[in-house]
């Protein structure tokens, strides 16, 4: 893991913005659509960390939520989130993460969950993961009954989305929602047992999957996949469990 450390640095750029800014003028990048909030210290993070890429390794692409892409000259390529959770942000509360992941050839291979407000960064690179320093495992639930289930959102799913995440609520155990991207990495750390979520862009979901895997987890699509690029992803402690929640989900 050479660019760990890396990593951990660009995080630590974006927390001396975020950590620091306050919420004056939000920004609806939607235009009239579903609410899409943007800060300045969504783009002021973002900034942060591409400095340090460009300035340390000028090959490496860089593909952010806020601002454009730059192609990369070689295999390796960072994927940004400086605000996963701008909802979350916005409101005070402190479950907003900063989502950073190399990918190499297009497939992430490092990835970094960072919550500043709780002071807890999650690393993986698909082999272990660790907490703070400490290795994470996911919990040993295999049936979908006893299962601790979250999303974002339960409003954000429309039509056949929302009555297959209807069926996949009524069988878990207990739900929980308003997490973003912190509830898989709490699913990382055994505190929750499966995330389901659609419409999400690479930047969401890029650094969850070394993290999910690196910790013993499963991630893929609601139809039992491994391709996310629909948006629906699907994450669960054991590869039971997953099974379970894709014959439910599969639309």
């Amino acid at each position: 893991m050479s660019f760990a450390a890396f990593a951990s640095r660009l995080a630590d750029a974006a927390r001396a913005v975020t950590m620091l800014a306050a919420v004056r003028e939000v920004e609806d990048k939607s235009k009239g659509g579903v609410f899409d909030p943007v800060t300045e210290a969504d783009r002021g993070a973002e900034q942060a960390m591409r400095a340090l890429i460009e300035a340390e390794h000028p090959d490496h692409g860089i593909a952010g939520e806020e601002l454009a892409d730059r192609p990369a000259r070689g295999p390796w390529r960072w994927s940004l989130d400086p605000i996963d959770g701008t909802r979350s942000f916005i409101c005070g509360l402190p479950t907003w993460t900063t989502l950073i992941a190399l990918l190499e050839d297009g497939a992430p291979i490092l990835g970094l969950i960072d919550a500043p407000r709780l002071d807890e960064r999650y690393l993986g690179d698909g082999k272990h993961a660790w907490l703070n320093g400490d290795e994470i495992r996911t919990s040993t639930c295999r049936a979908l009954a006893e299962a601790r289930l979250s999303t974002t959102d339960p409003f954000l799913f429309g039509g056949v989305e929302a009555a297959a995440f209807t069926r996949l609520r009524a069988a878990a155990r207990v739900t929980r929602y308003g997490h973003d991207a912190y509830g898989y990495a709490r699913l990382a750390a055994g505190a929750i047992d499966l995330v389901a979520e659609s419409g999400l862009k690479p930047h969401d979901y890029n650094a969850l999957v070394p993290v999910i895997r690196g910790a013993g987890g499963v991630v893929g699509n609601w139809r039992g996949g491994r391709d996310l690029s629909e948006g629906q992803v699907l994450a669960a402690a054991t590869p039971e469990l997953f099974e379970q929640a894709v014959a439910l989900l599969d639309c």
